[in-house]
């Protein structure tokens, strides 16, 4: 049993489990999810695609999180795969997805979540090295909310990397000091590939925009930063 516990912990030490959310719907639902993040361990965020989102739900958790905004799925995946050492994990109802109780992970995983209407599309189903569903036993629904999926998943995780458990006082878990120096709770970092890409995909919106319009006046998205504020 020692030599379980102690293979065990060594395991959680040295893996790590990121959050990737491309172009969510429902705004509001990132903030929640952060909130589940940082309870099961997340070492990451990778927003990919649309920045302007609300951290309302989080609770102050963004502070503890580590963000990180690519303009694309393919450049998230080569900072994943070459930079990170991840597998991609889709968490969809597949034909070859697997239960999330077996917990079929090997190393670092990344959990890519997708629209709460549609699921995962087929783009992001292709930078994905597996899938995991989690099974129901109940009848009255035909899938679950997108933060209530992620809390499930990530719990699984942690309970297979050996993560340590949060000390406890009374009722509640102890919640750790906001880290020093971030006043906004906030850690944003794009990479110089990054910001060539958002640029580029701007100027073709623009392009589209022209064409459509048949002017040369719009109105681009401010997306200047993640706006997260509690």
């Amino acid at each position: 049993m020692a030599a379980m516990a102690e293979a065990e912990a060594e395991r959680g030490a040295a893996v790590e489990s990121v959050v990737v959310v491309h172009n969510v719907a429902k705004r509001h639902n990132v903030g929640t999810l952060a909130r589940s993040a940082t309870a099961f361990g997340v070492a990451e965020v990778v927003v990919v695609g649309r920045r302007d989102f609300s951290a309302f739900g989080s609770h102050g958790s963004t502070s503890h999180l580590r963000f990180r905004h690519f303009a694309s799925l393919a450049l998230a995946r080569a900072y994943l795969k070459d930079e990170r050492g991840c597998d991609i994990c889709g968490v969809e109802i597949t034909p070859d997805a697997l239960p999330v109780t077996a917990h079929p992970f090997r190393r670092s995983t990344a959990f890519l979540f997708g629209n709460e209407g549609t699921g995962l599309s087929q783009k992001e189903c292709e930078i994905c090295d597996f899938f995991v569903y989690i099974p129901q036993y109940g009848g009255g629904t035909a899938s679950l909310n997108v933060t209530v999926a992620a809390s499930i998943v990530l719990h699984h995780f942690g309970v297979w990397a050996g993560f340590p458990e949060r000390v406890r006082e009374g009722s509640k878990f102890i919640v750790a000091d906001k880290p020093k120096g971030q006043s906004r709770g906030l850690y944003c970092t794009d990479s110089i590939e990054a910001v060539i890409e958002e640029r580029k995909m701007r100027r073709e919106n623009a392009c589209d925009i022209f064409e459509e319009n048949g002017s040369s006046h719009h109105q681009e998205s401010n997306v200047l930063g993640l706006m997260l504020s509690d």
